[in-house]
């Protein structure tokens, strides 16, 4: 499948895709072009009101690794700034909710992470071609107890 372009139909989809995955346990858009996907809940920066959004996920561990590719928008996706200014979040897969502090990785473990991610999902790499920003490579790191 191609990538995909930021339009009104996808961010539809995008805003009606938690409510649907969250209904069904994750049984239903549990998984998207062959890759799992998390509900991500962050603190909204300015508004400090809890926003959720449906990702694709590499799992690491017991970690998880999203990109903040935003269809290769020039700008970041608020779930990533709103990380930057608190990066305590929680995730839910498949109806298990776990409490996470976000890292943007660097360096070679970016690289790495990249790479395994372009390789999951070609679509990143076309969002990257369209965009003059770095992509943010992030891991949502299980919480202290």
């Amino acid at each position: 499948m191609p990538a995909v372009r930021r339009t009104k139909l996808m961010e539809f989809v995008w805003k009606i895709h938690p409510w649907i995955y969250r209904t069904s346990g994750g049984r239903l858009l549990g998984s998207m072009m062959g890759m799992p996907v998390l509900l991500l809940t962050t603190k909204g920066r300015k508004t400090g009101e809890q926003r959720t959004r449906a990702l694709m996920y590499l799992p690491k561990g017991d970690a998880c690794v999203v990109i903040a590719s935003f269809a290769g928008e020039p700008k970041h996706p608020a779930w990533w700034l709103n990380l930057q200014a608190d990066p305590h979040a929680t995730v839910e897969r498949r109806g298990v909710v776990t409490r996470v502090v976000a890292r943007e990785a660097e360096g070679d473990e970016r690289e790495t992470l990249w790479r395994e991610a372009v390789a999951a999902e070609g679509g990143y790499a076309t969002y990257a071609e369209r965009t003059t920003r770095q992509i943010p490579v992030v891991v949502l790191d299980p919480a202290a107890s």
